[in-house]
């Protein structure tokens, strides 16, 4: 009896100790859209060397026009991933509302690549031949906004 009850309560501590390890992580790394890995420029890349003041500034007035632009998209984006969790989460989630809530939701990434792309040709305008050149290496592969390993707010899907 007394060998049971200290098994049951080792098993029962090592259950609680694997547990907190678990959920001791946080909100899970993985495939996501956010600062990360992935294709795009992003805010935070390198600068492009040689821009004079005036390139320099042109450039800021572009970016500053850009997130305007894209941040109403980017709430919308938000908004809508969030009324697909909750048709998900319904007890009997209706399906022709999820497809009709995804098609929502790649409209609005579309829409935010069309404006990322315009505003990348708009970039390009304010650069010399030269610079041009090096544009191509701060706008492939790398650190940038962008599908790629970025946090996330959960472990699994795009939430």
């Amino acid at each position: 009896m007394k060998k049971t009850i200290i098994i049951g309560l080792g098993l029962t501590l090592a259950l609680a100790l694997m547990a907190t390890f678990a959920l001791a992580q946080g909100p899970g790394f993985g495939r996501g859209y956010g600062p990360g890995t992935g294709y795009g420029g992003g805010y935070s890349s390198p600068a492009i060397p040689n821009l004079t003041a005036e390139q320099s500034s042109k450039m800021q007035a572009l970016q500053q026009a850009h997130l305007t632009k894209i941040g109403p998209l980017q709430q919308a984006l938000l908004n809508k991933r969030l009324e697909l969790r909750s048709l998900y989460l319904a007890p009997n989630p209706d399906q022709p509302a999820l497809l009709a809530k995804q098609k929502e939701i790649l409209n609005l990434q579309a829409q935010m690549q069309e404006e990322a792309t315009n505003y990348r040709l708009e970039v390009r305008q304010v650069l010399t031949p030269e610079q041009q050149a090096q544009f191509g290496a701060f706008y492939g592969p790398g650190m940038g906004m962008g599908p790629g390993m970025g946090k996330m707010g959960g472990r699994m899907g795009r939430w």
